[in-house]
This record gives structure tokens, sequence and C-alpha cells, in this order.
């Protein structure tokens, strides 16, 4: 088994990135390498192997400042690595530092149809009514993230309901390669993660938490140390009624709802279990409760992170170690390839 995936190197990353993603890779990690107890033992290199990319090759299919992806990919890296991803279990890298992704993109281009690209629901929401203005990459976006998990031979990808759509057009893509040429790529499967808590703003609870929020109030974010964590959660918006038994009475309470929903994907529990706890309690005894969490669960990656955004030569080392082992990976696949085409080189 081997999973590949990828995540934007966006910067100020927040508790909603590591509930929403992060922390899902970390259980893969651990499942496959050893870190968890996996049903008939075995080795690590038995279990299976994740590879995780940094996507800054996709980030360039948009406008964007060079300075902040820079920044973005060695924060994200620092993020990772602070939650959990151990490169010494799973191999880390960014995709820039992979020449085969833009490789075999390319040769995958002779075999990717317009058709399929321009049914992709992504294109036709980012390009909007101006397709036209649009760059080329954002248009073959699909064919590199393709290249992304074929590369490897992946056997397992995590998708979420946005995602699917590309990971089946990866699999029409290998489909129609093999057919036409050969044998020559595995065609992955998809991991749908379990659910992930949807993690809103602490001062709009309609609002998702994000790193574009005009208030930092609005969000825990990975950097944060324990006192403005608890001074954000003291602060985060509420209403005057106390938690019901019930999630039935968090109907229209969306502030309520929030945080009762971040506790719960920190505890690990039902948001159901958190209210038979706390049901009939107000805010006062809540927050407190909530913030104590969140300090024991965020605080020793808050430090983790600001140390590694400190070494950037480690985090260099890290990332280089990690795409010097997948281009090991993916050589042989590249090869085959260039074969099955029939090109010379």
């Amino acid at each position: 088994m081997r999973v590949v995936s990828g995540i934007q190197p966006t910067g100020n990353l927040h508790l909603g990135n590591y509930l929403g993603a992060i922390r899902n890779w970390v259980r893969m990690q651990d499942s496959l390498s050893g870190g968890a107890q996996v049903a008939g033992g075995g080795s690590a290199q038995e279990r299976g192997q994740c590879l995780f990319f940094l996507a800054d090759l996709h980030a360039i299919s948009m406008p964007h400042d060079p300075a902040e992806l820079k920044r973005g990919t060695l924060e994200m890296a620092a993020a990772l690595v602070a939650c959990g991803i151990d490169p010494a279990r799973s191999v880390l890298f960014n995709q820039a530092q992979v020449p085969a992704h833009a490789e075999l993109q390319w040769l995958l281009g002779g075999t990717a149809r317009m058709g399929w690209l321009n049914r992709m629901t992504q294109w036709k929401d980012k390009a909007g009514k101006n397709r036209e203005g649009q760059s080329i990459a954002l248009f073959t976006y699909p064919v590199l993230q393709a290249a992304d998990v074929l590369l490897y031979q992946a056997t397992h990808v995590p998708v979420g309901e946005d995602q699917k759509q590309h990971l089946e057009l990866a699999r029409d893509i290998a489909q129609k390669f093999n057919n036409d040429f050969g044998e020559t790529f595995t065609l992955p499967e998809p991991i749908v993660p379990p659910e992930a808590a949807r993690i809103m703003s602490l001062r709009d609870g309609n609002a998702k938490m994000s790193k574009s929020d005009a208030s930092d109030m609005a969000r825990i974010n990975l950097a944060d140390d324990a006192d403005l964590i608890m001074q954000k959660v003291k602060k985060a918006k509420t209403d005057p009624e106390p938690l019901p038994s019930e999630m039935a009475g968090l109907e229209g309470r969306a502030e309520a709802l929030n945080l009762v929903t971040i506790y719960a994907a920190l505890a690990g529990e039902t948001p159901d279990a958190v209210l038979s706890r706390f049901g009939g309690q107000g805010f006062g005894a809540f927050k407190p409760a909530l913030g104590e969490l969140l300090v024991e669960t965020l605080a020793p990656i808050s430090a983790r992170f600001r140390a590694l955004l400190g070494d950037h030569e480690a985090l260099d080392a890290i990332l280089a170690r990690g795409a010097a082992q997948a281009r090991e990976i993916g050589l042989p696949t590249l090869d085959a390839t260039y074969r099955a085409l029939g090109l010379v080189r």
C-alpha cells in the first residue's frame, strides 16, 4: 500500500487546517509505518508507505507572490513536522525539487483530453467567466495532479468530496495510457478519511476559520502560545444561553455549535457526548475547559512549530532528503513512461 497526498503551501496555518487535513495525514502515517498497531504486524515496508508533498508547482497556476510562496512552503513543512509527520517514516518533500512531476505531466499530455479537462468542476469555479484570461497551468492543473500520484504508483489517495473528480481523471488517464501503450501505471483507489470537523471563525459561527480573516481573534493559529489561545477562547463570540443537553438545542446557535464541535474534535468524542457532560452549564464554565483542551493539544505543536520556523536550514534539509527519496522512488515509473512512448533519451 502506497499513499500519496499533497497540500497547497499556504501560510498562517490554523486550527481548521490541523483538524481538517493534517491530523488525518499523521494518522495514516502511523497506521502504515508502525506508529500504531496494524493488523497482521509485519515491517513498515510490508505495511506500506506514505509520500506527502507540498504542492508548490500547483500554487503557480494562480497569481502569487514568490516570496510568500517560499515562506509558505517552509511554514507548511514546519507545520507538518510539528503536527507529527515524521520524515524518518514518511517521505516529505516539495514538488519543485522533483522535476519528474512536471516531466510526467507533459508525457501524460498526449493522453489527457480537452473534453475531460473542460468538465472539471474546479476549473469552471476558478476560471469563472474569464476563461480566456486564465493561465494554461490552471487548465492543465488536473493533469499535474494525475502525475503527482501516478509517478509513485500510488495505490491509495486520500480524497474529500471536492477531489473525487480529480482522482477519477487520474484513473481515466492511467487506464487510457495503459490501453494505448501497455501496462505502465497503477490505478489508485480513493481513501475517504473520517469526516473532518468543520471549524468556523471564533467571531462568526457562519464563516469558516480562515487565515485571510481581518481579525486574528477569529482563529487559533498553530503559532499561538498558551496565553493567547486562552485569550482567544475566552473572547470567542457566544450567546447568553447555557449549553443544551442534546444537539437539537444548538439549532440556530452557530457560535455555540462551533465551540462544541472544536471540543469534540480535539477530545475524539461526538458532540452529543460533549453536551451530555456540559449540558446546562454556561460558557463561563465551558470556555475554560475548551481552552485547557486546546492548550494541551496545541501547545507542544506550537512550540515545535515556532522552533522549526527559526531553523530554515533544518527545514531545507528535511525537504531535500525527502525530495531525494521521491526522485528515487519515481524514477522507474518515469523511465517506463518514456520507453512506453517510444522516446529515446
